[in-house]
């Protein structure tokens, strides 16, 4: 119960930060979510394969994947505000400019490698770690809705870009994509965003200029003990392996329904069922992990994967087995960002949390720009889908039993206090 009363504190007090981080991070998910509905326009324009049209995830994961660390050891030092509000800023406006592209590779390859820069300012992060730094009984919930960002672009990016490629072309697209939805992150993140870095600052300006300057440690990790913790590494194998699924899923997620009979707009409808059982995912895995083992929520949320992707092969596709798969993976989807989150914050703790879910994250990026290149790449060799979707299913099972039976998490606030008294 008063668990439950701190909780409902916290949320009083900091819904604003939560609701900016959920736009902000929705921001950073559109172009992931709305490039399946590019691939058939840039082919027939440029004559590209969609291995080609969708090599710019690939690299801007792999920076993603190599700078994380960097970036989560600038929020450790700066907190996340002073990161969110250029990285916007700057998204928007490379985003918007993919309308420029021509048709040359090089072009296209320099423009994402533009996107892949700045968009590092309002990755996975960013978001996790203003939220990790103000929640504690509240935090997986927290966490929960921050990450349901992602969600909601994968559930509305997909009929929007639909809409302005039919409609406006997809030139204008990138466009609107970049400016509409960076101008609402934007303008959510400057009035509402305060993280505990902000909150410091503040404290640190009213205080007279003579008073003592008090320097609290967050208990956690230090970098020493987290490189030693198996843990850790067996959660970013798990988000490793499945986000490379589930994102080449995603990714390809309009083609592969369209292989199946499915008509461009019924698959970008079905899309957005797949975000909102995304949403549905974080918010019912949020809650289970606080009142159950999380570790074995997340191997059985993880697991059910395989499911999605069996009832999309041959013989068990129908039009009610699409339907379902298409929850199944979108719920597991959803779920896989706020299970790597919290489990990094119980194991790791807050003292070093950028830095090590920075590495986490390194997995998140790495796996979500492999795994539409691989995509394209099955595709452009086999001529369809069918052996992405059967290796998804050992690999989901995989993943799953990666993240069960992780053993107790430390309790770092004594761990704290303990290495306090020895100092």
């Amino acid at each position: 119960m008063a668990e439950d009363l701190s909780a409902r504190q916290e949320w009083k007090g900091h819904w604003p930060l939560v609701l900016s981080g959920t736009i902000g991070f929705s921001f950073h998910s559109v172009i992931v979510f709305s490039a399946g509905l590019f691939l058939q326009p840039l082919g027939q324009e440029f004559g590209w394969s969609r291995a080609q049209a969708s090599i710019g995830l690939t690299m801007a994961a792999l920076s993603t994947a190599l700078l994380s660390p960097v970036i989560g050891a600038m929020i450790d030092r700066w907190g996340a505000r002073r990161l969110a509000i250029p990285g916007t800023i700057l998204s928007a406006l490379v985003i918007a400019s993919f309308a420029l592209a021509d048709g040359s590779m090089a072009q296209w390859l320099l423009l994402w490698s533009l996107y892949s820069l700045v968009a590092l300012s309002i990755k996975t992060t960013v978001w996790t770690a203003a939220v990790t730094s103000v929640f504690s009984s509240g935090r997986s919930m927290a966490l929960a809705v921050t990450l349901s960002g992602t969600a909601i672009a994968q559930m509305a990016a997909p009929p929007i870009a639909r809409w302005l490629i039919a409609d406006y072309g997809w030139r204008e697209a990138y466009v609107w994509l970049g400016f509409g939805w960076g101008g609402i992150s934007l303008l959510l993140i400057l009035f509402f965003f305060f993280d505990a870095h902000d909150r410091d600052r503040k404290a640190a300006a009213a205080r007279p200029k003579d008073a003592p300057v008090v320097v609290s440690e967050l208990p956690g990790l230090t970098i020493a003990e987290a490189l030693r913790c198996i843990p850790l590494f067996r959660i970013g194998a798990s988000t490793l392996i499945m986000m490379f699924l589930t994102v080449a899923l995603i990714v390809h997620q309009v083609p592969i329904l369209s292989e199946v009979g499915v008509t461009r707009e019924n698959g970008a409808y079905l899309a957005s069922l797949s975000g909102l059982a995304g949403v549905t995912g974080k918010l019912a895995t949020g809650w289970l992990m606080v009142r159950f083992e999380p570790g074995r929520v997340s191997g059985f949320t993880i697991c059910t994967a395989a499911i999605g992707f069996l009832l999309l092969l041959e013989p068990f596709r129908s039009a009610g087995s699409i339907v379902v798969a298409m929850i199944i993976t979108g719920y597991v989807a959803g779920a896989i960002l706020q299970i790597g989150a919290y489990l990094t914050s119980l194991y790791a703790g807050l003292r070093n949390y950028g830095k090590i879910y920075g590495s986490v994250a390194s997995m998140v990026a790495l796996g979500a720009g492999l795994g539409p290149l691989f995509a394209g790449l099955i595709y452009d060799w086999s001529g369809g889908y069918g052996p992405l979707l059967l290796m998804g299913i050992p690999m989901s099972i995989v993943g799953g039993l990666l993240v069960v039976g992780l053993g107790p998490y430390p309790d770092h606030a004594k761990n704290h206090e303990l290495r306090s008294a020895t100092v």
